[in-house]
């Protein structure tokens, strides 16, 4: 049985192939384009998919679609008639293109993939939830999903037992988790639907002075974690943008233009944005747990890439246990409605065993060693290239002496995070590495947070954290034996000024309020990440990298090994591992920007 999971046409599309109920393959059409979030038919995605289960179109059973556009269509026109004749103006330019391609779905699909068979469509938080839940390590589990809207829900709870998900309580547009956030993403000038990971890296930075006006004037928040926002100061039912005036003017500031210089008061609402982002995750989690009186939780939905606050539901203890789906956001719809096909239409069998069927995320492009030599001597590239026993050390000894690794091996993950597949690794008890890898490999912001990626056996003598996190999906506080005592001045800056004071025995990991996003690596999921942190732990006594993803700012992860060179040799990483090859950039010629090694790039 081989069912195809699509999802397309808002933001990061995505395909995902599941034969016999087993996950084959996954992966976001934004790496086979390089037009980050690439919102078109993911057609590259389908074919990789296809190729991996070793099938053609004709092959398949059944097609599947995210969610349901003509659900989705009637929300529209409602919303854009209760409100008219405001919003004229989105809606002249955004009913053209429904009535041309979005309804029209069913019909583009078969078109696109020259496919006869039958296509099916799930409602967007019934695919979010289904990737939640069918994939966890959970025989029955809570649910709950969260993100700007999918038709009509913006958050769901639900419970899931063996193969199948009732759907117990729905909260409605315009009242949204995720269009609150990215409301205030848009007003402190950074880009909706990407720039919200910089808005909670920011808010340690500030302290929470808004929290009242938001809850006082903003949205009328609930006990049970429903809560209603007050459209006198959205724009985003019928304007072109997120918020407006009467919004800055109860904040007491204009909103932020892009690119121009934070202030504490940027720091300081994006603390108060955080703080009730969280105090709603935790009781909708209280909420959902007094209705199953379940033990564990699984999350999905773009919210649930909030990992501070993933991380606080987890400390709280409302649940024994806690699984986010590693593609959390609309990627991982193409997942859930696969796998809800299989388990809740045709009623298949599911059981556990203890782990989840995600197989690490690493569900993307892999490539073989032999592609990769041919490419390397084809362009005359210098190499050296070592058995997997040396490899290992080699890697370790680099990171050992300060170098920048770029680390391209094995499949692609699936989702946002890099995970040791495309991931930039470096030595995380460097207290200048972390403004290294912002200013010189990423091009980003200086006061972006990395990521620690720690043996799994390891992660509770350095972070307080009880549980595994393979999908650094959940934030922790560095443990307080591994800390740095501040000096009475240091107590006394606030702010970006923190941003330069080492805070732990691993400070380029260590955000300013002591925390970090976690990535517990698993030697059974990825055995040659799990050796080079190994290697390193043997010569450091520190089982812990910083790791961020293989990318520059503004594009995708890389997917091929001509994409991470082209990276390696635009930045200023030093050193480039593509599988058993290890380049140094010392050896490298300048790139050189011909039409033919652009083509090259673009085509694979």
């Amino acid at each position: 049985m081989n069912i195809l999971g699509i999802s397309a046409f808002y933001h990061d599309s995505a395909a995902c192939l599941v034969q016999d109920g087993k996950i084959i393959a996954a992966a976001q059409e934004e790496r086979f384009t390089r037009k980050k979030q690439d919102a078109s038919f993911p057609i590259n995605a389908v074919e990789f998919c296809l190729k991996q289960g070793g099938i053609k179109t004709s092959d398949l059973d059944y097609v599947g679609f995210y969610d349901k556009p003509f659900i989705k269509f009637e929300r529209i026109l409602e919303t854009y008639l209760g409100i008219a004749p405001n919003g004229l103006r989105q809606y002249l330019s955004a009913i053209p293109i429904w009535l041309k391609d979005k309804i029209w779905t069913r019909a583009n699909i078969r078109r696109d993939l020259d496919y006869r068979g039958p296509v099916l469509f799930a409602e967007h938080h019934e695919s979010h939830a289904s990737s939640a839940f069918f994939p966890s390590p959970f025989q029955e589990a809570a649910i709950l999903t969260m993100d700007g809207v999918g038709e009509w829900a913006t958050s769901s709870i639900a419970s899931g037992k063996d193969n199948k998900i009732a759907l117990l309580q729905e909260l409605h547009f315009p009242h949204s988790l995720g269009l609150l956030y990215s409301a205030f993403t848009y007003y402190l000038g950074f880009k909706v639907n990407s720039g919200e990971y910089k808005v909670m890296g920011l808010a340690p930075y500030g302290e929470p002075k808004y929290t009242d006006i938001i809850l006082d004037r903003l949205i009328d928040l609930k006990e049970d974690g429903s809560f209603r926002m007050n459209m006198e100061y959205f724009d985003y039912l019928g304007g072109m943008t997120m918020t407006n005036e009467k919004f800055a003017k109860v904040l007491g500031h204009p909103a932020r233009k892009a690119e121009t210089q934070l202030t504490q008061k940027e720091m300081d609402i994006a603390a108060s944005l955080q703080a009730v982002t969280e105090e709603i995750m935790l009781k909708m989690a209280r909420h959902i747990h007094g209705l199953t009186g379940m033990k564990n939780l699984c999350l999905a939905g773009g919210v649930a890439l909030n990992c501070v606050g993933n991380g606080k539901i987890l400390r709280e203890k409302i649940f024994d246990n806690v699984w986010v789906q590693p593609a959390a956001g609309d990627a991982g719809g193409a997942l859930g409605v696969a796998l809800s096909i299989w388990h809740q239409m045709l009623g298949n069998e599911r059981t556990t065993n203890g782990k989840d069927s995600m197989r690490g995320s690493y569900l993307g492009p892999k490539f073989e060693e032999e592609d990769i030599r041919e490419f390397l001597d084809r362009q005359d590239i210098p190499y050296k290239h070592y058995d997997d026993s040396e490899l290992a050390p080699a890697v370790a000894k680099e990171l050992q002496s300060g170098k920048v690794v770029g680390l391209f091996q094995g499949a692609m993950e699936f989702g946002p995070r890099a995970l040791g597949g495309r991931s930039i690794i470096g030595d995380a008890r460097n207290p200048k590495m972390q403004s290294t890898m912002n200013l010189k490999i990423k091009y980003r912001e200086s006061f972006r947070p990395f990521a620690p990626a720690v043996l799994a056996e390891k992660v509770q003598e350095w972070f307080d954290i009880d549980s595994e996190s393979p999908y650094m999906l959940l934030v922790a506080g560095v443990r307080e034996d591994k800390r740095l005592p501040m000096t009475e001045e240091q107590k006394e800056l606030f702010g970006i000024d923190l941003l330069n004071i080492p805070r732990s025995q691993i400070p380029a990991i260590t955000h300013v309020d002591y925390s970090a996003r976690i990535q517990t690596v698993h030697a059974e999921t990825n055995p040659r990440f799990y050796a080079v942190i190994q290697e390193f732990e043997k010569a450091t006594q520190c089982p812990v990298l910083i790791n961020t993803s293989f990318n520059v700012r503004g594009e995708p992860i890389v997917c091929t090994p001509e994409q991470a060179f082209r990276c390696f040799m635009r930045t200023e990483m030093d050193t480039l591992v593509l599988e058993n090859f290890v380049l140094d950039k010392k050896d490298q010629q300048p790139l050189e920007e011909d039409s033919n090694w652009q083509e090259e790039f673009e085509l694979d």
